[in-house]
């Protein structure tokens, strides 16, 4: 109905964590948990508690978030034995966060074989399961394992399911398309069926795409009464994948009457959201997905670009501005001069939107993320980028010669043994400083090298972290493969305010990729600490 709020739960973190050749560290899971919270998604599920030691630390310590309601995620109880006892869903229900999403059969063929217990012992470690997560403070959700097989199956006991959830004081219960295998006709029959028997209880989707149909089923269960809409960014999920919530968002506030909580404001930020995720598990964005694609809104030669040119709408559903792409035509020097903009604002650059320095920048970076760099997912090198542009960045400091050694000896007690021992020159105005540093690895040697000889001059360089540390082979640029590939670095820093940014290098050799991203992150530190020029000191 027209104006109704449609609720985005977002379970990258844990679906996506399901993903072949996906593992998330904590310091993954911490940006993409604080960037779902700025872009307005209403809930995101941060993993499982006690399923393994990354998010265990995740829940230990989890994110301050500003709107966003963080979940953990659990089954019900066991079969046999009490909520009070049953130590697997303790963890669950103990994690100090807003809520809890528990997960149980709904299938009574599953009941029956997988849990081998009873239908009515089922409904009570449901019913029984999300009291005890309310009781302890948590908002409780209930996902419905296999509820469409489950329905096809007995629907009159997949109904009891959802009346156990919601007897058990569920404020959402969800309903599973778990294999993928239901097709949307079909999905909006079965919701709207369970809309009709069971008015009061709020209803969310949670599809599969094992059919590639997880984006129409969601929109399918929409329009026949679900509120609620559960997704992974870039439809990343065990086996196929889950309903992508990079096209699912887009699709609601600009398709259809419903609102979220993401407004069309954040709706640019969707395309920087898709990357940052790409780019924190090294893979290559898809230039074809929907709205945020770099061939999304692309125009090749010919009756399609000139039909483009004189009217988009003519091949363009929405205006690519909208979901923050471009445009592109090939005889185009104009692309991506209004993302520069909006960029600019993000920043707090101001500059003349006519100052031809812009384009200039624009050829730079396409340069660049042609050789390699990807500035989507590190913000402060743009910026940098940007203000060297303006001649907006001081001298900070200038790395001169580095080098590093790697020794892989048997101690005196006969272990193994690999130590990294940097040295590193560095320049602050006529002053140069000469430190070594042995390190964990060469890249952390080289940091505290470069860490010791700038803290000399910046003392305030002293609390920063690196947090995280990541590095990607590319694709052969310019006849380069295999060892010889260029390498992409990708790092964070934080410190102990909160502040978090992160710099990329490029090289064909590692450490010099590693401290192109180091010297960017000090930089930019500096320059946000408003430190003088040392230049204007001397």
């Amino acid at each position: 109905m027209s104006g109704e709020k449609i609720w985005l739960f977002d379970t990258t973190l844990r679906d996506g964590g399901q993903t072949r050749g996906v593992d998330f560290s904590r310091a993954d899971k911490m940006a993409i948990a604080h960037a779902l919270d700025d872009i307005g998604i209403d809930y995101i599920e941060g993993g499982w508690p006690g399923a393994n030691p990354t998010d265990d630390a995740f829940f230990a310590k989890p994110p301050q978030l500003k709107t966003a309601k963080l979940f953990a995620f659990g089954m019900t109880r066991r079969g046999g034995r009490s909520a009070a006892n049953d130590p697997g869903l303790n963890a669950v229900i103990d994690a100090e966060v807003g809520g809890t999403c528990l997960v149980g059969k709904t299938w009574d063929f599953h009941v029956e074989t997988a849990l081998n217990t009873t239908l009515d012992e089922n409904l009570l470690m449901i019913r029984e399961s999300l009291a005890a997560a309310k009781k302890r403070g948590r908002e409780p959700m209930f996902d419905c394992e296999h509820f469409f097989d489950g329905y096809k199956n007995n629907p009159d006991f997949a109904l009891d399911c959802v009346q156990a959830a919601h007897e058990g004081g569920a404020s959402w219960v969800v309903l599973c398309d778990t294999n993928g295998g239901t097709l949307p006709d079909t999905v909006f029959d079965i919701v709207q069926a369970v809309k009709t028997a069971l008015p009061d209880v709020n209803l969310g989707i949670h599809c599969h795409n094992d059919s590639g149909v997880a984006v129409a089923n969601s929109l399918a269960a929409i329009a026949a009464g679900a509120r609620q809409v559960q997704g992974t960014i870039n439809g990343i999920g065990e086996r196929c994948g889950n309903a992508d919530l990079i096209s699912l968002i887009p699709t609601l506030v600009l398709k259809s009457d419903y609102v979220t909580s993401v407004s069309e404001d954040n709706l640019p930020r969707l395309m920087g959201l898709s990357r940052l995720l790409d780019e924190r598990l090294g893979r290559t964005p898809n230039a074809h997905a929907p709205y945020v694609g770099a061939a999304a809104f692309a125009h090749k030669g010919g009756l399609h670009a000139s039909a483009a040119q004189k009217d988009p709408r003519t091949y363009e559903h929405v205006p690519p501005e909208k979901v923050g792409n471009e445009r592109q035509y090939l005889v185009s020097d104009q692309a991506g001069r209004s993302n520069m903009l909006a960029r600019f604002a993000m920043l707090g650059i101001e500059i003349d939107a006519k100052d031809q320095r812009i384009d200039k920048l624009i050829s730079v970076v396409k340069d660049k993320e042609f050789q390699g760099w990807a500035f989507d997912s590190a913000e402060a090198s743009f910026e940098l980028l940007a203000r060297r542009m303006f001649n907006d960045v001081p001298d900070y400091f200038r790395i001169g010669r580095f080098r590093v050694m790697d020794e892989r000896r048997f101690n005196a007690r006969g272990d193994l043994v690999v130590e990294s021992e940097a040295t590193a020159t560095i320049f602050v105005g006529d002053q140069s400083f000469h430190e070594v540093a042995v390190g964990n690895g060469p890249v952390n040697a080289v940091d505290t090298a470069m860490r010791k000889a700038l803290v000399a001059a910046y003392p305030t360089l002293a609390n920063v972290e690196l947090v995280d540390y990541k590095v990607r082979i590319l694709d052969a640029v310019e006849g380069r493969a295999g060892t010889g590939a260029m390498t992409r670095v990708f790092i964070e820093f934080c410190v102990p305010d909160g502040t978090v940014w992160r710099t990329v290098g490029v090289s064909t050799n590692i450490i010099d990729a590693s401290v192109a991203a180091l010297g960017d992150g000090m930089i930019w530190k500096l320059l946000h600490d408003k430190v003088a020029d040392p230049k204007a000191k001397a």
